[in-house]
């Protein structure tokens, strides 16, 4: 399964969705937009106003989603399985 988590500098919200990504074992790629305006203008042009952002083969979201994450974890485990 495939999961990039798109964050910017000084985000509690990314780091936290990145921490509990980590705990319940979801491996995913980070991706600073502090350097990448294109990527910012896209994610805007398409709603997202507010970071993280989390694509996944499940879906796309942003902000920090706690019951997200549970279902991208539960995903992953039956991927993995």
């Amino acid at each position: 399964m495939s999961v990039t988590v798109y964050t910017k500098a000084h985000c509690p919200q990314c780091d936290a969705t990145k921490r509990q990504l980590a705990k319940r074992g979801v491996a995913f790629d980070a991706v600073d937009l502090t350097s990448q305006p294109e990527l910012v203008e896209s994610f805007m042009a398409r709603g997202f106003k507010q970071t993280p952002i989390v694509v996944s083969d499940q879906g796309t979201w942003s902000g920090y989603r706690p019951d997200m994450i549970k279902q991208l974890a539960e995903q992953s485990a039956k991927v993995e399985a």
